[in-house]
């Protein structure tokens, strides 16, 4: 492999030092992505929607394809499930896109007769045959030019069926592994066990894949931090990510592994054996994962994590279908775009292992994802004025499945509040007026944001970012949005004409006690169930010693981080000085 080639100055500016569509590749993907895994080396496609300065940490410039400047390099590595193909790929290419099918173009050397049998393409849904109309055109000037399209409608969200019904990014062909082994859907053959998925990279053919197509990644890098794993905790795939994220630990010792387990939202009391297969693999997922990560993030709209449905959690500003992954999906990947801002700025001096070890530096490697989505940002208003209307305590809304988290512990948090103007930042009071809060008398807002996190938890170790780029809401994202503008501000009634193109977002990953308490609930659960009745789970790999060593470990992720002098003891031993935001004093 010859050295990459250099960007020129006009690609620089351009792609402010990333690759077209950068990191968002992934996450753009990751809508609506499910029964799957992903693994994404931090350092090969992390970046965000922002130019100039707010770019990737060290991301590596992708190769342009000739005559298509508007594609990614997307450095993930996906799993799907089909024995006969690629079902859950739809009409995308397991190749992928990028590049043209060279077999086809290879000269035969057979002289004789020759017979060709080819399939017929299925047909695209109206979904996306609106997204790969609107990929762009060549203008006057040479440059291209994406073409505008509207969002989604009603009627062509019926027709999505699967993540690959609404992808807007080219795959580079090493991206997708299929396993054919076990379908995607149906009654029957589904990947739907813990030890199924564990047994799947015990293969060698699949393992080697893997190994193989990691190392191809990890070779443009660079600089590596470490990697991305998301995979779904409620069936199969989270056997299949706990020995991904094994593979990573023995293979790059010392790299970062962020983990995202996904899991669906509402589901039926109807199915038992699915909701106790539910149950078993989202546990043997989340010990197995913190094993082997840095720290795990459950993902979720649902209410909790047991047996009994609650319903799933509301955001006033949105009018979302839980039954539809394509709106799900959506929403998880706006909070995970923001909350791992941190490592991804190049202007940042966070790390990957830098937040892993501020938010589990106490041994609890299980961290909650919690959200504003949209920031109620109005016209005219200044970020302290808002802070100060949103009262005491912050009304974040819960992703992992843990219910709400007023009255619980907060023990260390990761906040990042992106899309506000620079000129609403501060306060713009004329002088000699009385000032409304200590907010008001913050020099910059950075200072409001620190200023806001000491006041509403003293003691704890927060981290703080403030993003001028709001989060891109254009097509393929679903359109579910009432009384917001087109930039995303908050107006009084739904306005008329264009949709929303980008929102505020406030998002935090934090250390808590709420989902102690849900990891507490999910082990008792566990431990009243009797397993004799669902050995069909055991056969696949499980044994009674694993089952009885599954809910040791469980009861002892939900005991909680310790106090916080215990914290201020246990940073002093690390080397870790004991700092948090502290007021200033109008």
């Amino acid at each position: 492999m010859g050295p990459r080639r250099q960007w020129s100055a006009q690609e620089q500016r351009r792609y402010g030092g990333r690759g077209p569509r950068g990191a968002h590749a992934a996450v753009g993907t990751f809508r609506g992505f499910r029964g799957g895994a992903l693994v994404e080396p931090a350092g090969c496609c992390a970046g965000t929607h922002g130019r100039g300065r707010r770019v990737a940490r060290r991301a590596v410039p992708r190769r342009l394809v000739q005559n298509r400047p508007d594609t990614a390099w997307p450095g993930n590595l996906y799993a799907s499930t089909h024995p006969n193909g690629s079902e859950s790929l739809n009409t995308l290419k397991e190749e992928g896109n990028l590049y043209r099918d060279r077999q086809l173009e290879a000269a035969v050397a057979w002289q004789g007769k020759l017979s060709t049998h080819r399939d017929d393409a299925q047909p695209k849904n109206p979904n996306l045959q609106g997204l790969l109309s609107a990929e762009g055109v060549r203008s006057s000037d040479g440059a291209w030019r994406a073409k505008l399209i509207q969002n989604i409608q009603n009627g062509k969200e019926n027709s999505i069926k699967v993540w690959s019904d609404f992808l807007r990014v080219h795959l580079h062909p090493r991206s997708i592994c299929v396993i054919h082994k076990y379908h995607h859907d149906g009654e029957t053959g589904r990947l739907e066990a813990f030890g199924q998925g564990e047994s799947v990279l015990k293969e060698p053919r699949y393992l080697e894949e893997l190994e193989d197509r990691l190392h191809f990644y990890v070779e443009e890098c660079d600089y590596l931090q470490g990697f991305q794993l998301l995979c779904d905790l409620h069936d199969g795939f989270s056997g299949v990510g706990a020995k991904t994220a094994e593979l990573l630990q023995d293979e790059y010792a010392g790299r970062g592994v962020l983990t995202w387990g996904l899991l669906p939202g509402p589901y039926s009391l109807g199915e038992p054996q699915k909701n106790i297969y539910r149950l078993l693999n989202t546990a043997f997922g989340l010990v197995h994962l913190t094993g082997y990560s840095s720290f795990v993030c459950p993902l979720s709209l649902g209410g909790n994590l047991g047996l009994r449905p609650k319903p799933p959690v509301n955001f006033p500003s949105l009018h979302y279908d839980a039954t539809l992954p394509f709106h799900c999906s959506a929403i998880l990947a706006t909070a995970l775009d923001t909350v791992t801002v941190p490592y991804r700025l190049r202007s940042s001096m966070v790390t990957m292992a830098h937040l892993a070890d501020v938010l589990s530096f106490s041994g609890k490697k299980v961290v909650t994802a919690e959200a504003i989505i949209p920031f109620p940002l109005v016209r005219g208003q200044s970020l302290p004025d808002i802070l100060t209307q949103l009262g005491e305590a912050t009304p974040w809304t819960s992703l992992s499945a843990c219910g709400d988290s007023a009255g619980h512990r907060c023990f260390a948090q990761s906040v990042v509040l992106r899309g506000i103007d620079r000129a609403s930042h501060t306060s713009k009071l004329n002088p000699g007026t009385p000032l409304p809060s200590a907010l008001h008398a913050c020099a910059s807002g950075e200072e409001v944001l620190a200023q806001y996190l000491q006041q509403q938890h003293p003691r704890v170790l927060s981290s703080s970012h403030l993003l001028l780029t709001p989060c891109k809401v254009a097509p393929p994202y679903p359109h579910f949005f009432s009384s917001f503008s087109q930039k995303g501000l908050a107006m009084d009634s739904t306005p008329k004409g264009a949709a929303v193109q980008s929102i505020p977002v406030f998002g935090a990953l934090r250390s808590t006690s709420s989902l102690h308490r849900t990891l507490g609930d999910l082990a008792e659960e566990l431990s009243r169930l009797d397993l004799r009745r669902w050995a069909s789970f055991m056969d696949a790999g499980v044994e009674q010693d694993d089952m009885e060593e599954m809910l040791h470990e469980l009861h002892s992720l939900d005991s909680g981080p310790p106090s916080w002098q215990e914290q201020e003891q246990s940073l002093a031993a690390s080397g870790h000085s004991v700092s948090y935001n502290k007021p200033r004093l109008p």
